[in-house]
């Protein structure tokens, strides 16, 4: 049988680290044939660890797509701000699409993106990773198998967690809305998909509140320094580069930092780089906490709350149903179940297939574009079109932070 065929549009963390072990994990059934990248030591580590030639390296998505098919899909792994344009030039040259979440920072873009799979008949799927965990679909199943009646009400948290505000939307990419996209596009477009999942209906109305508190200037520590490796307060800080980038571990996070592994590397990252920065000193102008309420057609209403200062990282959900509720912990993976009217209860322990990235669910997904690719039509969960709406419910409460108004969704759309 014929191994499907990918290009990796991207070789950064996610793309190699994630997408890149998938492959080369399923090396039977899938490989990678061609790369772009532009920072020349991703490009070659990436293409020498799966075998993908010298003709076949490219510094830019333009010169991939400038030559001849290469593959039989295109995964694009760009910044927020850069997808528009090589999802479509693949898409133009006969590539399937999986394209990396949030599809875009402008919300014309994403509407444009989500217009392309019909326009070019490809599968085009965005990176909705959690729709594919054994958690959060069993959560589904539960919902449509009618154990809890009907769903009246969600409360939902994204615990960011403090070291992961620090790493990705303080010092990291998603620092600042101006480069990137607001935290809740960016972390929690994952979490507006979810919440319109198991709801089970279009968004009607949203409101938001939120603000940028702890990680600015003002509240850095007496004494402190520009740089965590010059700073004399460093051991007492929660927040020391030193600490979360210089341990024995060279996997996510401190892979991120410097292409170079090695400790010496990772030093000269922290004296240079923005992750060697002090997290109270940076450019970063994202939430910390941001609250959203939500009103869907179907009257279920919905109470969610990111915040960057938890413990775990992890997602936590409690499902109200006038035949019972939900009570449900990702990263413990377990969920209760408790029905009204009896003693009855249930606890259910999730074991994903795999200990891969968001609980199984970026290798589940891998899983089902690949088999969509070799039948050569779409058929999974989040394509671009279902992908729009929880997009537009990011843009939404965000305008509503904003602009301390509650906004209607038709009208927005408008």
């Amino acid at each position: 049988m014929k191994k499907t065929e990918l290009a990796l549009i991207g070789a950064g963390n996610r793309g190699a680290d994630t997408y890149g072990e998938y492959v080369y994990a399923h090396s039977q059934n899938v490989r990678f044939t061609a790369v772009a990248e532009p920072n020349k030591t991703k490009r070659n580590e990436f293409a020498d660890k799966h075998n993908i030639p010298f003709e076949n390296r490219f510094n830019s998505w333009e010169g991939l797509f400038s030559k001849p098919k290469l593959a039989d899909a295109a995964l694009i792994c760009t910044m927020d701000n850069m997808h528009n344009k090589p999802a479509e030039a693949a898409l133009k040259k006969g590539y399937h699409v999986l394209l990396e979440k949030p599809m875009s920072n402008n919300l014309r873009e994403c509407y444009e993106i989500a217009g392309f799979e019909q326009k070019y008949k490809k599968i085009l799927m965005i990176c909705h990773v959690l729709r594919y965990t054994p958690f959060w679909s069993t959560i589904k199943q539960i919902i449509q198998e009618g154990r809890i009646g009907r769903v009246i009400s969600i409360v939902h948290n994204e615990n960011v967690g403090h070291w992961h505000q620090a790493h990705s939307f303080v010092r990291g990419n998603w620092r600042n809305s101006k480069t990137s996209s607001p935290m809740i596009l960016a972390k929690c477009c994952h979490d507006m998909d979810l919440l319109r999942w198991i709801a089970d209906s279009k968004c009607e109305k949203i409101s938001s509140f939120g603000n940028l508190t702890f990680f600015k200037k003002e509240n850095a520590p007496k004494g402190s320094a520009d740089r965590c490796i010059d700073c004399p307060v460093e051991s007492e800080c929660t927040y020391s580069a030193l600490k979360l980038y210089l341990g024995e571990k060279t996997n996510w996070p401190a892979s991120v930092i410097s292409a170079d592994k090695s400790l010496e590397a990772r030093i000269e990252a922290l004296k240079t780089g923005p992750y060697g920065k002090c997290a109270f000193k940076c450019d970063n102008n994202v939430v910390d906490h941001q609250v959203v309420n939500m009103e869907f057609e179907n009257e279920v209403t919905v109470a969610f709350t990111m915040c960057a200062f938890s413990k775990q990282v992890t997602r936590t959900i409690k499902i109200m149903g006038t035949e019972g509720e939900i009570r449900g912990h990702h990263e413990d993976c377990e969920i209760e179940i408790k029905h009204f009217g009896t003693d009855k209860n249930e606890t259910i322990s999730i074991i994903p297939k795999n200990a891969q990235g968001h609980g199984g669910g970026d290798w589940g997904l891998m899983e089902d574009f690949i088999k969509q690719v070799k039948a050569g039509k779409p058929g999974g969960l989040t394509s671009a079109k279902v992908s729009l709406e929880s997009h537009v419910m990011s843009f939404a409460a965000e305008q509503s932070r904003l602009s301390n108004k509650v906004i209607f969704l038709n009208k927005f759309k408008s």
